[in-house]
């Protein structure tokens, strides 16, 4: 895996240089947000240092993502 983030400084400019731009659609954001919860997830395991912040940054990146699925599934695409 030597070209997934090993970091959290890593992590974090990957999910910087991969966000929509703020017009995107919300499957887009949607689609961002789990992409960031599944790295974090992953990079927590590798950079035990910083494993707590990205423990949050996981949760931070589902909780976004659970907020963008009940706008789909309510039908609030804007």
């Amino acid at each position: 895996m030597e070209n997934e983030p090993q970091t959290l400084r890593d992590a974090h400019a990957v999910a910087t240089a991969r966000r929509p731009r703020p017009e995107a659609e919300v499957s887009e954001w949607l689609r961002f947000h789990q992409a960031n919860a599944r790295m974090y997830r992953a990079v927590s395991e590798v950079d035990r240092w910083h494993h707590h912040e990205l423990k949050y940054w996981e949760g931070f990146e589902e909780r976004k993502a659970e907020e963008l699925t009940m706008r789909v599934v309510s039908g609030d695409s804007g």
